[in-house]
């Protein structure tokens, strides 16, 4: 009887709490449209938006073109090696690799993997800046001025990510065939000749602009949802480190979902 009551009770209690988690992922999507409501409205100051922009710009997509380009090398060399062990046939012509190499760096490491690893360090970074203004009270004094703090600091970061994405996404691409001409002229795994007539091969100018509108989506997830987190914590410096990492997480799920949706949308 006992345990017949407790499946009931088990039960009961799950029904009850669907409900509140939907009720609290509607609260927090209509807490997080109403900010970017507020976001995007006309700068009070333009020289002062202006300044915070190209500031942004250079913090989040200029500081990051480092690591990018470093990750960009070592991946495009990867994939030429493993392509280039794993699908090795007398029945395959021999520019398969670089073919394989162009169109994965193309279509997804360089917009999609690439933003994923952008989430971790630029959505880490807008989440503790703005989390850290708001339990400083910073926030609060900037609305007792009568400025518009959403647009103030989160504007200039989306604009700024938005503008900055498109070179990246080119810049990744092209340190990635880089690294695969690595492997051919100093690991000597493929023929040079090999590696150009693949990634020459039935080029599609189109994938490159696929990629590109696909990153300014990412982009936008990244500066947004992190910029969400961070001005809405509560408490104090141990929820700001809990809001980047909720920011981070967040960020992740939702570039790969709608790396589905836009993949199946562009293609």
């Amino acid at each position: 009887m006992n345990y017949e009551l407790r499946i009931i009770r088990t039960f009961a209690r799950k029904n009850i709490n669907k409900p509140m988690i939907l009720h609290r992922w509607l609260t927090t999507f209509g807490s997080y449209l109403i900010l970017m409501g507020r976001t995007f409205s006309v700068p009070e100051r333009f020289r002062m938006f202006w300044k915070q922009y190209v500031k942004e710009m250079a913090q989040l997509g200029v500081d990051s073109i480092g690591i990018v380009l470093l990750i960009s090398f070592f991946i495009g060399a990867v994939i030429c090696i493993q392509m280039k062990m794993n699908i090795e046939s007398p029945w395959m012509p021999r520019w398969v690799a670089g073919y394989t190499t162009r169109e994965i760096m193309l279509l997804e490491f360089s917009s999609s993997i690439m933003c994923l690893i952008l989430a971790g360090k630029v959505g880490s970074n807008i989440a503790s800046e703005i989390g850290t203004m708001r339990v400083t009270q910073q926030i609060d004094a900037l609305d007792i001025m009568g400025v518009n703090s959403a647009c103030y600091l989160i504007l200039p970061k989306i604009l700024g990510l938005l503008t900055i994405m498109p070179f990246l996404v080119i810049f990744s691409s092209a340190m990635g065939i880089m690294g695969a001409y690595g492997t051919a002229y100093i690991g000597h795994i493929i023929a040079p000749d090999d590696l150009t007539a693949g990634l020459q091969h039935d080029f599609v100018p189109w994938f490159v602009w696929m990629s590109i509108i696909k990153s300014l989506f990412f982009a936008f997830i990244i500066s947004s949802v992190p910029a969400y987190c961070g001005y809405t914590v509560e408490g104090g410096s141990v929820n700001v480190g809990k809001s980047s990492t909720n920011a981070v997480v967040s960020s992740s799920v939702l570039i790969l979902f709608s790396d589905v949706f836009l993949t199946q949308l562009l293609s």
